[in-house]
């Protein structure tokens, strides 16, 4: 009868039939309708699980039919009645992030991560304050965004909640209340890289500045040697000096924020990341082991660490950098991760760095997790090339009017001279394979999404959302074709 009741009594709507679930004698699932996606909920009609969800009731002899938004308080509560909707801890499994800017990539993504057989553990909602702040969402509303999608493509089988570069116990406390699971941290505030280049005399001057418990006595690390494998480190004075200076104001600070988190997380299995990527300069191997040495001194427990790799991890393009050097490095870090964790070595700035996904595989022996986000959004404007490509055109034009401003606050190194301007229409989806077209793109996407007309109308956000939802097959298979080259050489570590 539900079936049948969707297609033939509800003008149009169209049951999702993979989201259909059948449990304690009342079905949920969601329906195309002409007014969007639409949550279902068919039980008797006595039932009183239908009064946690607010919609529009139609009764059918015995049973009744709620046709709800998707609202976030009907995503609260059907993760009540559905609890693996919930975002869970993850622990140490090789594990992919995979953000989404836009709230509709999460079926594309567990599309893909359905033909991974349970050897990558998901994060299907991630987002940074800054991504919040450039696309105008909350952190409840990526949460939300991202469970409709688990829902609607039927995945039980566990994922997690990143509240990406957290700088502030402000940031921790919103994504806590939005019930994000994973929290990554970010203290590049507080690398000073004032001991890159400073001698012998300016590092114990400058030590005399951090907190009295990162003192040099306290960490019992001076002419210590420390062996990870191949690896073997001497913290000599100037070793031990340039680490703690360089790094020792952002091992407090990720310090107090993991304590502010385990406080108010209570009962609750939240997990650590520390990024140190987005500093000047490389982290080395004796910097890495300073931190992981005075994090675990200090209590602090943690499940993956980025560090700031040797090379180029620019946004949506392949690694920049010598692949040897790359090697040797991640070597290095893993090692090191081994020994003090063992925790895992996350690439952050991850999307589409083909080139050493299975050299990362390898070297972390699968103890890796891979960190994307702008990529699904360029998906989604290869997408909307293919459906509309002079409106695609337009995008492009004003991301170029854009680039020099908004390239600012990223490590990106695509020069508008050289990034082509089609004067064909069949051929502007081809600037999605481009270097510089990309960066471009990818930068401005703030801009893009927040753009306004003279008349208060958004100029381009409407449309490129109508687009994506109307075609919504279109962006998945764009999405899983894509993501199927980021997972597979992370299955594949000995081929």
């Amino acid at each position: 009868m539900y079936i049948t009741t969707l297609n033939e009594n509800n003008h149009g709507s169209q049951l999702i039939h993979q989201s259909v679930v059948n449990l304690d004698r009342i079905i949920y699932s969601l329906a195309k309708t002409p007014n969007g996606l639409r949550l279902m909920i068919q039980a008797e009609q006595d039932d009183f699980r239908l009064t946690f969800f607010d919609g529009e009731r139609t009764h059918y002899g015995k049973e009744t039919l709620v046709s709800a938004c998707l609202t976030s308080e009907n995503a609260a509560a059907l993760r009540t009645q559905l609890p693996w909707l919930k975002p869970v801890a993850l622990g140490l499994k090789t594990s992919a992030g995979m953000g989404d800017r836009l709230g509709l990539a999460t079926p594309g993504h567990v599309r893909a991560i359905q033909k991974m057989n349970g050897k990558i553990a998901p994060i299907f909602t991630q987002q940074s304050i800054r991504e919040n702040t450039r696309t105008g969402r909350t952190p409840q509303q990526v949460i939300d965004d991202a469970m409709w999608g688990v829902f609607q493509e039927n995945w039980r089988d566990g994922y997690g909640a990143d509240a990406d570069h957290l700088k502030t116990t402000d940031d921790i406390d919103v994504c806590l209340k939005a019930g994000y699971t994973f929290f990554t941290i970010d203290p590049g505030e507080f690398v000073d890289n004032r001991a890159e280049n400073a001698d012998l005399q300016n590092l114990r001057n400058y030590a005399k500045d951090l907190p009295s418990e990162l003192h040099m006595e306290h960490s019992g690390l001076l002419n210590q040697i420390i062996t990870a494998e191949h690896l073997s480190l001497t913290f000599d004075e100037k070793t031990l000096l340039k680490s703690m200076v360089k790094y020792g104001r952002a091992v407090w600070h990720v310090f107090k924020m993991y304590q502010h988190l385990i406080k108010y997380a209570g009962a609750r299995a939240v997990e650590l990341e520390v990024s140190v990527d987005e500093t000047e300069n490389p982290t080395s191997h004796a910097e890495h082991a300073y931190i992981a040495i005075e994090l675990k001194r200090l209590g602090v427990k943690w499940v993956s660490l980025a560090p700031r790799f040797v090379g180029r991890f620019e946004k949506g393009v392949d690694y920049i950098g010598d692949l040897t050097d790359f090697e040797h490095d991640i070597k290095g870090h893993s090692a090191i991760a081994r020994l003090f964790g063992p925790y895992k070595i996350s690439l952050h700035s991850g999307s589409d760095k083909f080139s050493i996904y299975k050299i990362a595989a390898q070297a972390t022996r699968g103890l890796v997790h891979l960190k994307t986000a702008g990529t699904s959004y360029l998906e989604a404007l290869r997408t909307i090339a293919a459906l509309d490509p002079i409106f695609f055109k337009e995008i492009y034009d004003f991301c170029r009017n854009r680039y020099e401003t908004d390239k600012v606050s990223y490590h990106v190194s695509a020069q508008l001279s050289r990034a082509p301007i089609p004067k064909n229409a069949e051929n502007f989806a081809l600037l999605l394979d481009n270097f510089d077209a990309r960066e471009i793109l990818h930068v401005t996407f703030g801009s893009v999404l927040k753009a306004i007309n003279k008349d208060g109308t958004l100029q381009f956000y409407d449309l490129i959302m109508k687009l994506l939802q109307e075609h919504p097959e279109n962006y998945a298979d764009n999405l899983e074709r894509h993501f199927l080259r980021h997972l597979t050489p992370f299955i594949n570590i000995n081929q």
